[in-house]
């Protein structure tokens, strides 16, 4: 049972930056896909970032130009780094891996941007 514990959220001012880190217990190795998701009040869950395990990348065009995520197999982690955060990005991030289907999922880190 893989399990995964992020960190790095907290309160930032809009257009500030935060990166958040995902620690997994195991290797991440052969998971093809890892990513980060979130989910804002009254809203649903969405996929944020996922990184390949070749390296490509996918974003929501929210996020697009302002968020990177990657990978370090050796290390167990991922990370997202987020710049330029508006408002519109307060939610819960969660770190996941293997995708959403049978994937695993961390606990969360709450993320919050006052205007």
């Amino acid at each position: 049972q893989l399990q995964l514990v992020e960190s790095g959220g907290g309160l930032v001012q809009a257009g500030g930056s935060l990166r958040l880190s995902c620690a997994a217990s195991g290797s991440i190795f052969g998971f093809h896909v890892m990513g980060w998701y979130r989910r804002a009040p009254g809203k649903q869950r969405e996929l944020v970032a996922a990184i390949f395990s070749g390296g490509s990348t996918n974003y929501a065009d929210s996020v697009k130009g302002r968020f990177t995520i990657s990978r370090d197999n050796a290390k167990n982690t991922v990370s997202l780094q987020m710049n330029s955060l508006k408002p519109e990005d307060t939610a819960v991030y969660y770190c996941n891996a293997g995708g959403t289907y049978r994937g695993y999922w961390g606990q969360g880190t709450q993320v919050t941007v006052s205007s």
